[in-house]
């Protein structure tokens, strides 16, 4: 268990302890998301900066800010790391007139109840630079489960919905697509119909060392899955 985890763990209800075994999960994501993350960029609900460290040592960055509105989280982040810039608030806390690279925002949008003007705000900020989206949030209304209620999320997407939602905004979309296709049978049956209540920290660390890589492997190299546990954008805001 990582530092972070463990400190947040000891003072808090969230799952970060059991969060932070999903490190192939993380890397991944990076892996995604990577060339699109260059110059400067925001990173949005930072947490206690789980992805921040995975993010920071990557080549062609010349600044990364966070954004983190919880103070408890901030508190964290700011002794986990100190030499990170971090805006303690939400994206409207961003001082205008930035020209910002890309926006990362991995499992927010789901927070926030009126998502299109989060949208449009990432939209106002990267629309000097055209720049880029790096957009995680949550699939498939089905699979909504009590612990997705817990965790104070207001819904799961469609790769529809969330794509005209996008477009909206005034982003032009270069990649739309789910992720995680077993990961969405194990949200069903662990969280829809047992409703756990709270991550098993094995069983995460099993399914990330386990199972996920390999998964991972055939639907980004041999067929893009029909449906995930999650959906992952790319999108270029239109200046």
């Amino acid at each position: 268990m990582d530092t972070q985890a463990g400190d947040w763990n000891a003072g808090g209800d969230f799952e970060f302890a059991a969060l932070s075994e999903a490190r192939n999960y993380r890397q991944a994501l990076v892996r995604e998301f990577e060339r699109h993350l260059q110059g400067r960029i925001l990173e949005i609900g930072a947490g206690i900066g789980q992805m921040t460290s995975e993010i920071i040592g990557l080549p062609h960055l010349d600044e990364v800010v966070s954004v983190e509105p919880d103070p408890d989280f901030c508190q964290i982040f700011r002794r986990t790391h100190p030499h990170q810039g971090l805006i303690a608030g939400t994206v409207n806390s961003v001082p205008p007139g930035g020209k910002w690279n890309a926006i990362l925002s991995v499992n927010v949008l789901e927070h926030i109840q009126e998502d299109h003007d989060e949208l449009a705000a990432y939209h106002a900020l990267l629309a000097p630079s055209g720049g880029t989206l790096c957009l995680f949030v949550p699939a498939r209304p089905e699979i909504y489960a009590p612990i997705d209620r817990r965790f104070g999320h207001y819904r799961r997407y469609t790769r529809g919905g969330l794509a005209g939602k996008v477009r909206e905004a005034g982003f032009e979309i270069q990649r739309i697509r789910y992720f995680n296709f077993a990961g969405y049978f194990g949200w069903w049956l662990m969280f829809r119909i047992l409703k756990r209540p709270q991550f098993n920290p094995g069983a995460v660390r099993w399914f990330d060392r386990i199972i996920f890589p390999s998964m991972h492997w055939l639907e980004t190299n041999v067929f893009p899955p029909p449906l995930g546990q999650s959906l992952l954008v790319i999108a270029r805001a239109k200046v």
